[in-house]
Formats: structure tokens, sequence, C-alpha cells
């Protein structure tokens, strides 16, 4: 049987041992770069630096210091690792943890350091220099590998960015210690998890039209109306979606006195919901109607008072939170009156002891700010909340979301990022890693709406049954990408989600 090529990989301590200290029987060149996308570029460098000596080090730089360009690196420091080691040329792999490879080359004491041309032709940079101070200073050799043909590994990903999802997925879940078989244990785990959701009810209704035309005597389309399809929205949904993932749901809510009224409780009655909702009769039920011809919303028409409820609502609302002994809290927010800075402390302090905190902002037209929600287990707010949040329109996404999750005092935090899937970060310790990703596994995109709500049931859910955010990650993406290959903001039930698992463990395995 071969050996295993990702045993190249070593600490610095195994490096250390195994080439030994100066003077060496084997000469050793050190190669370091991020090696995001390995392109001819990269084979010819390393092709050459091997030339100049028995042993080739590739050194890796670390996730953490990738700061060159947007999203970056692509590829996780542990499939980089694992490419390189794949290669015949590459004798042995490190992943430096520092910004520079200088503590690497003062410790290892390479015979020779290795950089492409382009980091001299046009003189030597100060980074550059300091690399060969630190040779000169223990009798090392710095060379310069031919230029000829230079490739920018940020051109290519952002020219055509290679589908490497399940590649990344796959390298992420080894570097965790847990495989496909755990994340359908998990999935098992979160039946019968008692789940409380707090938030804003919304009727999303949807007119499908047929174009006419545009009137004579004004600039106005005429539209034949087809059919209508009327569904619980907003926080509502995201109790559903819990409910259908085996766990028991109480929900609390505002609602009019209407028609509205009663179709979301029929509707959530139905579904077995336990529902607790605070009858205002001066607002209506938030209702949203969008009108769509020829795939394409035309006009969206909102019946919603945007005020805050009243004191008397808010109390309701806590009291049935805290009577509620619940594994998980939800708060489910989207600007529609419940939440305000006064509302989110009460509830804060009413959440039952012991309970998961999760927070969630889904502002599309109205404005609010998820660092609002500080202290709790996980946030899960998309990358415009976080901009918002943070006043910042211009920062690269790992430095915004770390901003956030320290701002926010958050112990988990899942940034969406739409079709490039999620970022997350977690508090630091004995982890691989304080922030990770994991790329968006839809498969054949037919309607986006919904996704955010089917990620923050699972990973909510499936956090509070491992205590594990990774996972949790994985398993709300999974169940995201599913939402987005469907019409329409239906519920995912475990059983599609262990079958989509099925079908990626599947590609991975090349079965």
């Amino acid at each position: 049987m071969k050996a295993d090529y990702r045993q190249k990989v070593k600490t610095l301590e195994e490096l250390a041992a195994a080439i030994g200290p100066r003077p060496r029987s084997r000469t050793v060149i050190m190669c370091h770069g991020m090696f995001d996308i390995v392109h001819p570029g990269h084979l010819r460098h390393l092709m050459y630096a091997k030339e100049k000596a028995d042993l080739l080090i590739a050194s890796l730089t670390a996730d953490e210091h990738a700061t060159k360009a947007e999203f970056r690196p692509y590829v996780p420091q542990e499939l980089r690792a694992s490419n390189l080691a794949a290669l015949e040329m590459v004798d042995y792999v490190i992943i430096d943890p520092h910004p520079t490879p200088i503590e690497h080359i003062k410790y290892l004491q390479p015979d020779y350091f290795a950089k492409g041309y382009e980091y001299f032709s046009e003189g030597v940079p100060p980074k550059t220099q300091e690399e060969i101070d630190t040779l000169e200073s223990y009798g090392g050799e710095i060379v310069f590998t031919p230029g000829d043909v230079v490739y920018s590994s940020s051109r290519l990903i952002e020219a055509s960015p290679p589908k490497l999802g399940v590649e990344k997925l796959l390298a992420l879940m080894e570097s965790e210690g847990f495989g496909f078989d755990q994340l359908r244990h998990a999935l098992r785990q979160m039946r019968g998890l008692r789940v409380h959701v707090v938030g804003d009810t919304i009727v999303d209704s949807y007119s499908t039209c047929s174009l006419l035309g545009a009137t004579a005597k004004s600039p106005t389309f005429s539209v034949k109306h087809e059919r209508t399809e009327t569904f619980s929205g907003g926080a509502a949904v995201v109790a559903k979606h819990v409910k259908a993932a085996g766990a028991e749901v109480s929900f609390s809510t505002v609602l009019g006195n209407d028609a509205a009224r009663d179709l979301v409780l029929k509707d959530l009655d139905q579904a077995g919901i336990q529902v607790h909702a605070f009858i205002d009769r001066t607002r209506p039920t938030t209702q949203k109607e969008r009108y769509i011809a020829d795939g394409y919303k035309m006009l969206q028409v909102d019946r919603v008072d945007n005020r805050a409820v009243a004191d008397k609502a808010l109390r309701y609302l806590s009291d049935s939170m805290a009577d509620s002994q619940a594994d998980v809290v939800i708060f489910s927010d989207f600007r529609h009156g419940i939440f305000r800075p006064k509302s989110i402390r009460m509830f804060r302090e009413r959440v039952p002891h012991g309970a998961i905190k999760v927070a969630d902002s889904q502002v599309s037209n109205r404005w609010g700010n998820i660092l609002e929600f500080t202290d709790f287990d996980l946030l899960t707010p998309n990358e415009r909340e976080a901009r918002f949040a943070l006043g910042d329109q211009d920062s690269v996404v790992r430095p915004l979301a770390l901003q956030l999750f320290r701002l926010a005092r958050c112990k988990h935090l899942i940034l969406k990022l739409g079709e490039r899937g999620i970022l997350g970060y977690r508090t630091p310790g004995h982890n691989p890693r304080e922030f990770f990703t994991v790329d968006s596994l839809v498969d054949s995109l037919q309607d986006p709406v919904g996704a955010g709500d089917a990620l923050l049931s699972y990973a909510a859910l499936s956090l509070a049954a491992t205590g594990d955010i990774v996972m949790a990650s994985i398993l709300g993406s999974v169940s995201a990408a599913l939402a987005c290959e469907h019409q329409g903001n239906r519920q995912i039930t475990p059983a599609e989600v262990e079958e989509k698992l099925y079908r990626i463990e599947k590609r991975a395995h090349f079965e």
C-alpha cells in the first residue's frame, strides 16, 4: 500500500526533526506562499526550487493572514496543504501561523529560500530584504526562480471561481474530526428539543399574472390575474421549519384582528405549533402581496403598521417565552414593531435559564441593527445587515465578520453570503480555527426565498443538540440549499436533509 501523501503535512517540530539541523547531509529549500489555486506558475516555481536542493518544503500562509483580496483564501488551508502534498516534487508541507515566514526560517534554517522573480525584477521589497537578512544570519541563501510566466490566483478566482464546495466541505469536516455519519446522527439528536420562537409574523401572498401590455392612455402595465397563493411567513415560517425538523415548538407573535390572523392561526395549528398571539385591534396583521408576471416581480403591496407594539403586548410575549421551558429561544426580527432596544433587553432577561439564545435580523425595506442582540449564543445576519450595523461599506468580508463578532460578543456567528455560502466565527479556544467557510451547496437554483429561514432553523437546532457550530453550519447550509432548489417558502424535513447529505457524500467519493 502506498503511503498517504497527506503524511507530508508536518507540524513545525515534526518538520525540524525530519530535516535535521545544519549542516545537513541533504540540502533543504523552502518555498512560501498562499497557493490558493495551484496553477502552472506555481508548478514551475516548485519544480525549479526542487532542482536546487534535495528536499523541498512548501510553506503555506494560514487562512487568518489571507487579506490580499475579497473572499480569500478561496481554498481553506487544510485543502491547500493536501493539494501541495500530492505533488511529487514536494517533500514536506507546513502551514505557517505567522503573517510572514521569518519565524519558520529562523527555526528551520533551510539552506535555500525560493522566491518568484517578480519579487526581484524591480528591486528588493522590504519584506524580501528581511528574509534575505534572516537567511544570511546563519549562512542560508535566497534563490529567485524564473518568472517568464506569471499568474495571479486572485485574478483566476475572480474571473471564474472553480466549484470546490464539496472538496472544501470534506477538508473542513476532516479537520474537525467528524464525517457524514455524525451529521446524520446530529439530525436525529434534534428531535424533541423544545423551541420557542418570538417574532414578527408576515402573511406572504404571491399573485401570478400574465402581462397583456401597456395601456394606450398612460404608461401603465396591464396584467391578467391568474392565481394567488398565500403563506404564513416571517417568524411564523421559522416556527414551521423548526417544527418540521422534529422539535416541539411554541410561538409568540402579534397579530391584528382580521382575516389574515385567522389564516395564520389555522395554518400553525395544523402544523402542531402552540401559538401565543397578542391580538392588537389597532393594527393589521402584516401582509405583503407580490405581483409576478413572467417570473418577474412587478409590484409589492404592503399592508403594515411599523409602529412599536405596546408595552402590554411586550409583557404578554415575554411572559409566554419565560413560561415555555424552552431549550432554544429564537428571536426572528423583521422590524415590524416587536423588536427595539427596550424589548430586546426585556426578552433577553426572560429567556428560560440554560436555553440557547439565537437571533436573526432579516431586514429588506426596513432598517434594524443586529448589534442590538448582544451576548447571544448564535447570530445569523447577512452581509448587508452586517455592513449596516458597522457602517462599513468597504472592508472585505472576513475582517467585517470578525468586527461584528467581537462587538456583538456572541459565542457563534454565521454570516450569510448568498450564493457564496456562509462564513462562520466562533469563540477561540481548543478549536482548529476561529473562523471557517461553507460554500453554497445549491445544485440547481430555483428560488432563494426562505433560504435564510431554513438555515436559521437547522443551525439553531443542531447547535443546541451537539454544541458544535461547524456541524450546525453545515446542516444549516444543506437545508438552505434545499430551500433554494424548490419554488416557494416550503418547510425542509430531516429526511430531505439526510437524502441531500447522501448525494453530497456520493459525489465526494466519486460514486
